[in-house]
């Protein structure tokens, strides 16, 4: 048996990924709300754990050591942690560790947002990403695309073009209740 069949559905976490700025954070908070359950975002995480804002750690400590602390929190959170919805960096789930435990004991929701709209809410992000210092233009539509190759395994995807963080929780919300109602256990 797999280790993806030892988990419930109904039991595993809900992971949001996808490009800064998407809207994890807002989104997975609402989700949280309606499912009952905790929210729990890693940037923030890491921010508690080092006292500063994720700039300041990628600035003070470094990108790998950053990296390292959040690969550690995901993969101690999804195999022990249950019923949370869980908002990942954009930049975590690069990592093939991740990736393969959330894929393995979560469900991964993908908010994939168009390039052209992404575009328009860089203006209101580019401060506070750190990973989007200092570049052109052409440099950040590279590492959309190649961030968006990871993004692509997933469990479901949703295009959050044009709707509102309401609809697209509501939209999270629906398809994990119909999943949970279609694989519920049958009593033995």
């Amino acid at each position: 048996m797999s280790d993806v069949s030892e988990i419930p559905i109904r039991e595993k976490n809900i992971v949001l990924i996808g490009f800064m700025g998407v809207g994890k954070t807002t989104v997975g908070q609402l989700v949280a709300k309606k499912l009952y359950r905790d929210f729990i975002d890693i940037d923030e995480e890491i921010e508690k754990i080092y006292n500063m804002s994720v700039t300041d750690i990628f600035r003070k400590i470094g990108e790998t050591e950053f990296r390292r602390v959040e690969r550690e929190l995901i993969v101690n959170i999804c195999n022990h942690k249950k019923l949370k919805i869980i908002s990942l960096g954009g930049g975590a789930y690069l990592q093939e560790e991740v990736r393969k435990v959330c894929l393995s004991k979560c469900i991964v929701y993908f908010l994939d947002l168009s390039w052209e709209s992404w575009k328009e809410r860089l203006p209101l992000i580019i401060d506070s990403r750190p990973v989007l210092q200092n570049k052109t233009l052409h440099e950040i539509e590279d590492l959309f695309f190649k961030r968006r190759k990871a993004y692509s395994l997933h469990n479901s995807k949703i295009t959050i073009n044009n709707l509102d963080a309401e609809t697209i929780a509501n939209k999270i919300v629906e398809s994990v209740k119909f999943a949970w109602d279609i694989y519920q256990p049958q009593g033995e």
